[in-house]
């Protein structure tokens, strides 16, 4: 599929070139700056060093106080705890922070009095279950509080306060029309919460809750810093937005995790194939520096598999393992639920593509709705994933729950807001929740029909055409001449990259290929690019699953390149490669 490329207003050259004078940077990296907002030998300081001392007090957050109070309540009158957590990584992650904080600050007295509870995906669903509020009368839970979930569980905080039940929230999703009954809610999203940042995880306001309950009884910083690792993991896998006090989490959960990770990140990571180097090395005990993206496409997935395959409760017993042994049993465990996911998704992705491409009806259509009684709930998403990639049309795939139900997972492509369209249609659903470009939906099966239609319509009135064809945001051109190694280094500070501060796309023009195109592991392309008219280090390019660009760089065509810069490490060797994002053959006179 051709893509649009959309080459982002560059800054003014006279601010650009005082900005790389008074850092002492180079002048692209000095516009990338400026690009984002950054425009003072100051701010650029506290973007390159993120000072954990900038973290917002908790106590801005609405209702922080009572959930305070009520922890702190319970802790001392030595009632029973449910650490209530979705079974998603955010969730299991929250979860895992809290209930090990907990254990950790009433001591060998925790036994019997915290518990954690991740409801099964396919018996309870989303969000806390009535199957939940049952498991806490039976077991004579006093205080729930859920993570990553529970701002529209109206009916089941009901449930909970008539069995004597209190139930603190902690969310970070859009609320609905009326608030639960909790006895506090914490939710920055929530309309009248002031906190200042409002693009937290819901591990990260699970975090906060913790980190306000230390501040309020003056207990040990390092209670709440070094939790912050499970953070990081959070608003990678959730793909929140990475500026402000997400970045600060991000940038120190990174260094826990590369310098003093807990046995199941090791674990996982093995599994991926990052080993523990020896011996080591001052930024990471790995053999390469752990970054946003590792978490993304590495971890991410393997704990997100427990959750889609069998059980959340297996991520949640990764992340807080302290036994070698069994950190290794368990990180094994969840890699092979990983690859029976990947073998579920990739064949569901294959019968819905075949499923589109075979039907008349989806001709014409700005959306796609696609429904497979038989497909396995877990994988939908990604498979929803998988068919905006192919098609770029607002996706949702839809199976048959277990409890009669069809159950979906919705993804967009960047200009339109899914969570609308399906809000749109809310009069056919039983259940909706999510955000602008995911979102999850269930419905009786005699409105699917009409849902369908109701949905196109929506999109079709609300989507322009232009955006039905994706695009890839440049942030400026670059002269090959000017990736050095010291463009590396400073380009390196940009990091952790994600959400609102996105890893630079930059273009180059007139290339070719210095004669060394070929194509690895089956679907890869390599090569080595420079400029046929004058000398310049040639500089190893890679471009993933893009076999089908090799005739536009061999035979010494030139073309035009956009890529990221990074490192790649081979055998212990440190050199700059280029990932391509996408070639095109050049055109005269550019």
């Amino acid at each position: 599929m051709n893509k649009r490329w959309i080459c982002q207003q560059l800054p003014d050259d006279a601010a650009t070139g005082r900005l790389a004078a008074q850092l002492s940077i180079e002048k692209p990296l000095a516009a990338l700056l400026l690009q984002r907002g950054i425009n003072t030998p100051e701010a650029a300081a506290d973007f390159f060093n993120p000072d954990i001392t900038k973290l917002h007090n908790p106590f801005l957050m609405k209702d922080m106080d009572k959930a305070v109070k009520r922890l702190s309540q319970a802790i001392i009158n030595n009632e029973r705890i449910l650490v209530y957590g979705d079974y998603d990584v955010d969730g299991t992650s929250a979860v895992a922070l809290l209930y090990s904080f907990l254990c950790e600050i009433i001591g060998t007295d925790s036994k019997g009095l915290v518990e954690y509870y991740i409801p099964d995906r396919y018996l309870e669903g989303y969000g806390i279950s009535d199957q939940g509020i049952e498991y806490c009368r039976e077991n004579n839970i006093n205080l729930l509080i859920s993570l990553d979930c529970g701002i529209k569980a109206n009916d089941k905080v009901e449930m909970a306060n008539k069995l004597g039940i209190d139930v603190i929230i902690c969310d970070h999703h859009l609320e609905g029309d009326e608030l639960p009954a909790a006895v506090a809610i914490l939710d920055p999203k929530r309309k009248d919460c002031p906190y200042p940042y409002k693009e937290l995880s819901g591990c990260g306001v699970g975090f906060k809750l913790i980190q306000g309950y230390c501040q309020q009884y003056k207990l040990p910083d390092q209670l709440w810093l070094s939790r912050m690792d499970l953070v990081a993991i959070s608003i990678a896998s959730d793909i929140v937005a990475i500026t402000g006090e997400n970045r600060i989490l991000a940038h120190f959960g990174l260094e826990i995790i590369n310098k003093f990770p807990r046995m199941g990140i090791k674990s996982i990571l093995d599994q991926a194939g990052i080993k523990i180097h020896y011996p080591f090395k001052e930024e990471t005990i790995f053999s390469r520096v752990i970054s946003i993206s590792d978490l993304v496409f590495y971890v991410g997935p393997r704990i997100n598999a427990a959750g889609r395959m069998k059980s959340g409760r297996e991520s949640v017993r990764l992340f807080i393992v302290e036994d070698e042994d069994k950190s290794a049993d368990i990180g094994k465990r969840i890699n092979t639920q990983n690859e029976q996911r990947k073998e579920q998704d990739r064949n569901a992705t294959e019968e819905a593509i075949h499923m589109i491409k075979g039907s008349h009806e989806y001709i014409g259509r700005k959306s796609i709705v696609v429904y497979n009684p038989n497909w396995f709930k877990g994988i939908i998403g990604i498979v929803a994933s998988r068919l905006v990639e192919v098609f770029y049309k607002p996706t949702i795939v839809l199976t048959k729950s277990s409890d009669g139900l069809i159950t979906g997972s919705a993804r967009s492509v960047k200009e339109f807001n899914i969570y609308d369209g399906i809000d749109y249609c809310s009069d056919l659903l039983e259940h909706f929740g999510g955000h602008k470009f995911a979102a999850g939906l269930s419905m009786k099966e005699e409105n699917l029909e009409e849902f369908i239609e109701k949905f196109e319509q929506y999109v079709s009135e609300n989507l322009e055409e232009t955006a039905t064809v994706p695009e890839i945001s440049v942030d400026m051109p670059l002269d090959l001449s000017e990736i050095t190694p010291s463009f590396m280094e400073h380009l390196k500070l940009f990091a952790p990259f994600g959400p609102g501060n996105m890893e630079p796309v930059f273009q180059s023009n007139g290339i070719t290929d210095e004669g060394m195109a070929r194509i690895v592991g089956d679907k890869h392309l390599k090569c080595r690019v420079c400029y046929p008219d004058r000398l310049v280090q040639p500089i190893d390019v890679i471009a993933f699953n893009m076999k089908d660009k090799l005739p536009l760089v061999k035979d010494n065509k030139t073309f035009d390149m956009l890529y990221h810069v990074e490192e790649n490490v081979w055998n212990n060797v440190v050199n700059i490669q280029l990932n391509v994002k996408d070639i095109r053959p050049s055109t005269p006179n550019q």
